[in-house]
């Protein structure tokens, strides 16, 4: 009989995971921006024309996928930490231009706390040819410079390009 409460226990944490699934359009907008669906493919925020003209915005899903980490809602408070905002459009790796931003990225209350912003910007960095840590590094001791060097590093390095001895290239860690 002892065993009957722990196998009903057990049965609702099932039952209970099964209704959270998340899917990117059936989130609210305000929730869409740096959220995984349980599938694993970030969700995107997107802006559609309304039929009176204006702008509506939508939660779709991306085919960006993220490796072991899926149906996840990014914290309000590694949203605040990071300096990102839930209504962007969209997401650029021009953040990475302003010290301000960079500065909280690379954060202790962000950088060692929310790994999937970290992984999407690490990602994001990485496509410009730009290894984040070595950004972040660059970011503490001389920001000024940092512009520097990711402003001239241009785009990912291709076979007629050099990157910046001090920036490397590197694949994003995994999301712990």
């Amino acid at each position: 009989m002892s065993k009957l409460p722990l196998i009903m226990f057990f049965s609702s944490l099932f039952i209970h995971a099964s209704f959270a699934e998340i899917v990117c359009e059936e989130l609210q907008t305000d929730l869409c921006s740096f959220s995984i669906a349980s599938s694993g493919k970030r969700c995107l925020l997107e802006t559609e024309k309304a039929a009176d003209g204006g702008v509506e915005y939508q939660c779709t899903t991306s085919e960006v996928v993220v490796e072991r980490m899926a149906g996840y809602i990014e914290t309000d408070q590694c949203v605040k930490a990071c300096g990102v905002e839930r209504n962007f459009v969209g997401i650029s790796s021009d953040a990475l231009l302003e010290s301000q931003f960079t500065a909280k990225l690379c954060s202790p209350s962000c950088f060692q706390n929310c790994h999937n912003i970290v992984d999407l910007y690490y990602n994001l960095a990485a496509g410009e040819g730009v290894f984040l840590p070595d950004l972040c590094e660059m970011q503490k001791t001389n920001p000024r410079r940092t512009m520097v060097e990711l402003v001239s590093s241009g785009a990912a390095p291709g076979p007629d390009s050099s990157v910046s001895e001090d920036i490397h290239v590197a694949f994003a860690p995994a999301p712990l």
